[in-house]
């Protein structure tokens, strides 16, 4: 992805969020000049991974396959803090894909938060990680419901839904874009995603312009170090 590319599609959200009422911390809003100034006070969200994630899936077509996430709270994969949870928000674009994927620990609840409906295709993982054609059970909002292998779940505004580690999900919004929340045991980006196809987590970046943020993977070591 192009830097330019990424630093407009975080306006575009920063704008977005204002509009449905959710603030993100002040530290989202820091420059790289500032980040270069912050000492080991700030090594928990160096460490966890916080803050503003951007991929395009090694798509190279952000728009059609890509995300846009902020994680706002999140544990150590080493256990390195008191937390024992995680918190994202994330904006996803009408018919934009997050690509078919589980994870192998990580128990979540993806939230509509507002805006457009929120449409999710489920599977549960087969023996050989296949996608299998066996039905199963999700709760969406502490409901249980049976779905089959493959089945659209359409989540309205103010609408969850919990996923289990090995259930592969996929999803987009349709008429419009939604804000979308994330609820979930400790996030571990590097080694916490099985993707059914090949893709790219973390995209490569072009540096065409100088970064607006940086993005949680960038922040530079604690100052004096």
């Amino acid at each position: 992805m192009k830097r330019s590319e990424i630093n407009n599609e975080m306006r575009k959200a920063i704008a977005f969020f204002k509009k449905n009422k959710f603030n993100l911390p002040e530290w989202a809003f820091w420059s790289p000049k500032q980040w270069r100034a912050k000492g080991s006070e700030c090594d928990e969200i160096r460490r966890c991974g916080l803050g503003w994630d951007i991929s395009d899936f090694g798509s190279g077509d952000f728009r059609r396959t890509g995300l846009l996430l902020f994680t706002i709270r999140n544990g150590g994969p080493d256990g390195g803090t008191a937390k024992n949870y995680a918190e994202k928000i994330m904006v996803v674009l009408e018919k934009q894909l997050t690509p078919i994927h589980y994870h192998w620990k990580k128990t979540e609840d993806i939230i509509n938060r507002g805006g457009a409906v929120l449409v999710m295709r489920l599977w549960k993982a087969g023996r050989n990680d296949e996608l299998s054609m066996e039905s199963f059970t999700v709760q969406i909002d502490g409901v249980t419901n049976r779905v089959r292998p493959g089945a659209r779940i359409r989540l309205k505004p103010g609408q969850s839904i919990t996923l289990e580690p090995l259930v592969y999900h996929c999803f987009w919004a349709e008429g419009g874009t939604c804000l979308v929340g994330e609820v979930s045991k400790v996030n571990d980006d590097s080694a916490d995603n099985r993707f059914h196809e090949p893709a790219g987590r973390f995209p490569k970046i072009d540096e065409d312009e100088a970064p607006l943020h940086l993005l949680c993977n960038e922040y530079p070591p604690a100052k004096g170090r």
